[in-house]
């Protein structure tokens, strides 16, 4: 269970490297892209998409496994370690590839988290001067409060006539309800 959880570990910061790489340039995917598709049916020259950066789930899955997995042949084969031969090895292969997975989406959270936070400090600044400025005003009228304003306003509430109120035996009665 230890190197399991290391393996987790390591495959989450290995799918946030991943999803870094890619989104600071898509090189390989280009490249990719050029050798299998025909002149008009490859990428424009602006798109950024790649084998994970901006891509839904199922891509990134099929990306992902298909990585571990090649991964995992190459060291089954040339190396003495047995891969698929025992149920640790399938299930460290099975925990890389889904720390690999949540590493890209942690990568793709923080990246558009910071791209947001960049895009609105300005506006996040004058937001909290305007509160702080409101704030100070609103202080200000609590502690300058006139007196008279209030002695005013209760001279008005005084100052109404009251209407007699009809019970509600009364007014079921004018209404002929009783």
């Amino acid at each position: 269970m230890g190197i399991e959880l290391v393996i987790f570990i390591a495959a989450i910061l290995f799918g946030i490297f991943l999803y870094w790489r890619e989104s600071n340039g898509n090189g390989a995917y280009r490249f990719l892209n050029k050798i299998v598709n025909s002149k008009e049916l490859q990428m424009s020259p602006d798109n950024p998409k790649g084998f994970v950066y901006q891509r839904s789930l199922l891509p990134r899955i099929i990306f992902v496994v298909s990585l571990v997995l090649v991964a995992a042949l190459v060291i089954e084969f040339l190396t003495p370690i047995a891969v698929f031969s025992s149920y640790n090895g399938v299930s460290a292969f099975a925990s890389f590839a889904v720390g690999t997975l949540i590493g890209t989406y942690i990568a793709s959270f923080v990246i558009k988290s910071s791209e947001v936070i960049e895009e609105q400090s300005d506006s996040l600044e004058d937001k909290f001067d305007d509160v702080v400025e409101k704030g100070k005003d609103f202080i200000e009228d609590l502690r300058t409060r006139e007196p008279k304003v209030v002695e005013e306003a209760k001279k008005e509430i005084k100052t109404e006539p009251e209407v007699e109120k009809q019970s509600a035996r009364d007014r079921l009665k004018d209404k002929g309800l009783m």
